[in-house]
């Protein structure tokens, strides 16, 4: 006999379900491409990246066949480029190991690039139907809440609590239906804060709502206040060109193009920063001219400013030390290469630069 409450999510997910477009397909790949791209980003952000991404990928053959500068330049601005990346190489993994098609179990899923337990277990619950149960941010928190767990659910104790108390509840041959009911109810009715517990279809077998402990729901390990880092980058020119180089495999935003540059240390100048950052990455000296201007940026574990600046070569002749290659490109023509979205906004202040000094230069 079905779990009274999971009957109560049922009926309302049948009658309230969101209309995501990978929702709208039975399709493993469609349905792998949007739980990768849902990982640390919010719905409403991935519709139209994912809406691309079919158009250019429409299976596991033309990804794989697909460069990897290809794959970066069609998920420009979604961010965490490394899921674009391990979804790559795992698209060549399944072509080469699977004959092309996604594995439908658990334990499969997870040796492939990019799909961790979560990822695994969503993938697996909604294109394959398997009884498992996909613990997102969505599930932890109205199943935290539900439960009343009284401690962390990311914390290895307090998650299984949760696949315990969730697995008793699965209805089989209802996984996807489940999942995806509490990743609604949770987007939807069970928020972060001000949740609409009047609106909620299972509040009346809410044991945080009936002792009163909504709000402390969720249990949240204490965490601190990101830190704050000042970066440097050049913009170096030669007969109209600007340089740009290709972060290393491996290192964060690795593949992306970027205005070379760096971190500025402690009781060190901007100036003296790029001075500093640009010999040891390029092997040239430079003098450091005006700002262009900067750029404010949030990653997940910490926040920067990074400043750019013209600079002019002095000495030596540009060299990739550090990185995997370097060009010598027009501003029109950054567009075709893929950028993260801090190294994208100085490109298009380039480009207005250059729009602005046609237009102002005598005829």
């Amino acid at each position: 006999m079905p779990h009274p409450l999971t009957s109560a999510l049922l009926e309302w997910y049948g009658a309230n379900a969101r209309d995501l477009p990978w929702r709208q397909t039975g399709d493993p790949y469609a349905i792998w491409v949007s739980e990768i791209m849902l990982q640390q980003t919010r719905v409403e952000a991935v519709i139209p990246y994912y809406a691309r991404w079919m158009q250019r990928f429409p299976g596991i053959p033309s990804l794989a066949e697909a460069s990897q500068q290809e794959v970066l330049a069609v998920w420009e601005g979604l961010g965490y480029y490394t899921r674009a990346r391990q979804l790559h190489k795992a698209a060549r993994e399944v072509v080469a190991h699977h004959g092309g098609r996604l594995p439908s179990q658990p334990d499969d899923l997870i040796h492939l690039p990019g799909i961790g337990r979560y990822t695994a277990a969503a993938i697996a619950a909604i294109a394959f139907g398997a009884d498992t149960v996909a613990l997102d941010g969505n599930l932890r928190r109205v199943l935290s809440r539900l439960f009343d767990l009284d401690e962390d659910p990311r914390s290895p104790r307090g998650e299984h609590k949760l696949l315990h108390m969730a697995s008793a509840a699965l209805p089989h041959g209802h996984a996807a239906a489940f999942n995806q009911g509490l990743m609604d109810l949770g987007a939807l009715v069970c928020t972060p804060r001000s949740p609409s517990c009047g609106r909620c279809p299972v509040a009346w077998g809410c044991l945080a709502l009936a002792r009163g402990h909504v709000e402390a729901r969720p249990v949240r390990a204490a965490r601190g206040k990101p830190p704050h880092r000042e970066v440097t980058a050049g913009v170096l020119r030669r007969r109209g060109r600007v340089l740009i180089a290709r972060r290393p495999e491996g290192k964060l935003l690795g593949g992306l193009w970027e205005f070379p540059g760096g971190k500025r240390e402690r009781g060190e100048s901007l100036e003296a920063c790029l001075r500093r950052e640009l010999r040891e990455e390029l092997g040239v000296a430079v003098r450091v001219g005006r700002e262009v201007g900067a750029i404010d940026h949030a990653y997940s574990h910490f926040r920067v400013t990074v400043h750019a600046f013209e600079c002019t070569i002095r000495q030596g002749s540009p060299r990739a030390i550090e990185s995997d290659e370097l060009r010598w490109v027009m501003p029109r023509e950054l567009a075709g290469y893929p950028m993260g979205k801090v190294n994208r906004a100085i490109a298009r202040m380039l480009l207005a630069d250059a729009h602005l000094g046609s237009a102002t230069r005598p005829p």
